[in-house]
């Protein structure tokens, strides 16, 4: 008896997805495409306030006034424009250019331009603002070539500034080539520098 050739097996049909699986992924692709880019904009301070708070930094560093605000959240670098240059008086009076640039980092403001503090007559740059204990109650500022240290009290609220009668001149406390030019030009003379460090020691 013979026997006829094997028929082949019969094709069973693959499943076709339904449309409510369709729509969970378009769903979840527009969740995640949603939270990818709305996540980035959530967390860009909407102030310098904010962003010295998200460093643990008081407020009152600096002034009320400020027109124009910027940060890159990778870098910590900030920049904000003062409807115009003022002074604020603390222990000792600060002076804001316009423009204040700084980076900031945990507990700290470094590469800071645009700040400076007088002293006596004379008006030296700050070069780094930082609170390295919260529990000791100071604040520590790198002024020109000494370290100055003040109550967080003083910096709870941002202070009222004041326009300048004359704007200040800064000291240039590291010579250039130009050892012996005058106060602005490259130059600094010895006694200036004695004259803080003797300020700070008292």
């Amino acid at each position: 008896m013979t026997m006829g050739p094997a028929s082949a097996p019969f094709p069973i049909p693959k499943p076709k997805p339904s449309p409510s699986s369709s729509s969970s992924l378009i769903l979840l692709f527009f969740f995640f495409f949603f939270f990818f880019f709305s996540f980035p904009a959530a967390a860009v301070p909407s102030s310098i306030y904010d962003l010295l708070r998200q460093h643990g930094l008081p407020i009152g560093i600096f002034p009320k006034g400020i027109a124009d605000f910027s940060a890159d959240p990778i870098t910590g670098r900030f920049k904000f424009n003062l409807t115009t240059p003022c002074n604020a008086d603390f222990e000792n009076q600060l002076h804001y250019d316009f423009n204040v640039t700084g980076v900031l980092s945990p507990g700290q403001i470094a590469n800071l331009t645009g700040v400076s503090q007088q002293e006596l007559f004379l008006w030296f740059p700050v070069h780094r603002i930082h609170v390295d204990d919260p529990a000791s109650g100071l604040i520590h500022f790198d002024v020109g070539v000494v370290h100055k240290q003040f109550s967080l009290s003083l910096f709870e609220n941002p202070p009222d500034c004041s326009a300048p009668e004359l704007p200040p001149q800064p000291l240039l406390l590291f010579p250039s080539n130009n050892k012996k030019g005058p106060i602005g030009s490259g130059g600094v003379q010895v006694g200036q520098v004695d004259i803080l460090k003797r300020r700070a020691a008292s």
